[in-house]
């Protein structure tokens, strides 16, 4: 990538960070007290938004799939959970100090920020060489070796520009605190650093009470937490995160089949949203973690690269082995079909709802020039704006307002719908366009003689007269959820 390109990405997302907290979408946490790193707040319209996209998702996979249903386990789980999972041993990132500039950073993230820029250079080979070499030194465990990559690939400090780099260690992630009122080691638990976990403990519970037969999905929304050292890029990497999750559970053999028949499913979810194709792209892995035997991200097209917003992993039987393992329990499943006790293979879609909804915002931010002026606006798909209409008296007097007012009580029970009269017109419209509202509907003079209102479209700014007994019809049709999965196919 040339280097103007680079800073015109740089730019673009500081654009998208600032309109996001000056529209009311996301703050800094804490703000007052100079905030807390890596760590934000949803505002009124943010909130909106990633309420709506979390719907969505469960919606399209515990509605659309008579086979899949939820649960919403504990954020505290019994410490053995962590040890069963491997995430007591070998949840580590590699981390470095540069000396001169006292920064910490992931040496792995370093290394792959070198591999990428060979790759925007051109030198595919010797990006994939560099990644190679790296996942091999990291599997071995040569954290000598690796800092020795570093300073032969010239890897320097963002800040001090210097390679002088103390010796690499492990960190792990997970955030621990104690319960009860004595804190001992035997009071030790730890904050869920994944949520799957949760539903993997509560495989037989909700097998046999929801009389589920394999294939069956469980699905989960819930907060994770990381102590990420080297959080950056905004909401992309927090401490404090939501995921979703499904946890498809499958006849061992047939997990491949199932594993690409989910794949392709949650693309074309992500292109229902309105995100375009060549903005996404299917990155499989190479190298597995070793839970795995399949494994994909799909990556969205961000200012700052392509990064992965949702992961697909065939995880074969390794969690609910390692819970009968460490809980003496055992995690088995009757098949009357084949008439055999197995434990099930397990195909997993993971999205991170912070990273789905930055997608979302950066996909949706807009600009552009109409009539000699600029014109910035978010190009949500209706169904998922926060706010979907706002109702607008022309004026403050002659019974616009009243009549305005008989319009939100008719749709506010169905829509979230916002009422303003305050500023002219033109400055109304222009403050819905930059939180996304899809329809602005003027209540006017004309409207107390015939019950008539003009809709202003977002995308487009056209308007059109309608009668108001229609307002509530056209609205459901264009802020359905039904249209996103029609587009899933």
């Amino acid at each position: 990538m040339a280097k103007t390109e680079a800073t015109q990405e740089t730019n673009l997302l500081k654009d998208i960070i600032a309109h996001a907290k000056e529209y009311g979408f996301v703050y800094p946490s804490s703000e007052i007290y100079d905030g807390l790193q890596a760590v934000y707040d949803y505002g009124p319209y943010g909130t909106e938004l990633k309420n709506n996209l979390k719907r969505l998702w469960w919606e399209s996979m515990t509605r659309l799939h008579e086979n899949i249903v939820g649960v919403d386990a504990a954020i505290f789980m019994h410490p053995t959970t962590w040890k069963a999972s491997g995430h007591v041993d070998s949840f580590n990132d590699p981390m470095v100090d540069n000396k001169d500039s006292k920064k910490r950073y992931r040496a792995d993230v370093l290394i792959e920020d070198k591999a990428a820029q060979y790759e925007q250079a051109g030198d595919l080979a010797k990006a994939k060489a560099l990644l190679e070499e790296m996942g091999k030194l990291l599997d071995a465990e040569d954290l000598k070796t690796l800092r020795e990559l570093m300073i032969r690939e010239e890897i320097t400090c963002p800040l001090s520009g210097t390679a002088n780099w103390t010796e690499i260690r492990q960190f792990n992630l997970m955030f621990s605190t104690q319960v009860g009122s004595v804190a001992d080691d035997s009071s030790t638990i730890y904050l869920r650093p994944e949520t799957a976990q949760g539903i993997f403990v509560n495989f037989l519970n909700v097998q046999k009470t929801a009389r589920m037969k394999v294939p069956f999905g469980i699905a989960q929304i819930g907060k994770a937490f990381r102590n990420e050292i080297v959080a950056r890029q905004f909401i992309f990497r927090m401490r404090e995160f939501e995921q979703m999750e499904m946890q498809y559970f499958v006849r061992p053999g047939t997990e491949l089949e199932y594993y690409k028949e989910w794949a392709d499913k949650r693309m074309k979810w992500h292109r229902a949203l309105g995100i375009p194709s060549e903005k996404l792209r299917r990155h499989d892995h190479d190298k597995l973690a070793h839970y795995a035997n399949a494994a994909l991200d799909i990556e969205y097209e961000f200012p700052f690269g392509n990064k992965e917003v949702e992961g697909i992993h065939s995880r074969t039987d390794f969690d609910l082995m390692a819970h009968q393992k460490y809980s003496k329990k055992k995690q088995q499943y009757f098949d009357p079909e084949v008439n055999q006790n197995y434990v099930p293979y397990v195909i997993e879609t993971s999205i991170g709802a912070d990273r789905l909804f930055l997608m979302m915002l950066c996909n949706a931010y807009t600009e552009e020039e109409l009539g000699g002026k600029k014109r910035v606006y978010l190009k949500f798909p209706p169904a998922l704006a926060p706010v979907k209409a706002a109702i607008l008296p022309l004026v403050k007097k002659d019974g616009l307002p009243d009549k305005a007012r008989e319009i939100v009580a008719n749709l506010k029970y169905d829509f979230n719908i916002i009422y303003e009269e305050a500023a002219s017109i033109g400055k109304r419209y222009t403050r819905q366009d930059l939180i996304g509202t899809p329809y602005c509907i003027a209540v006017d003079h004309q409207t107390i003689e015939d019950d008539t209102v003009t809709i202003r479209h977002r995308d487009t700014t056209e308007q059109e007269r309608v009668p108001i007994t229609e307002l509530h019809g056209r609205l459901s049709e264009a802020c359905s959820f039904k249209r996103v999965f029609e587009a899933m196919g």
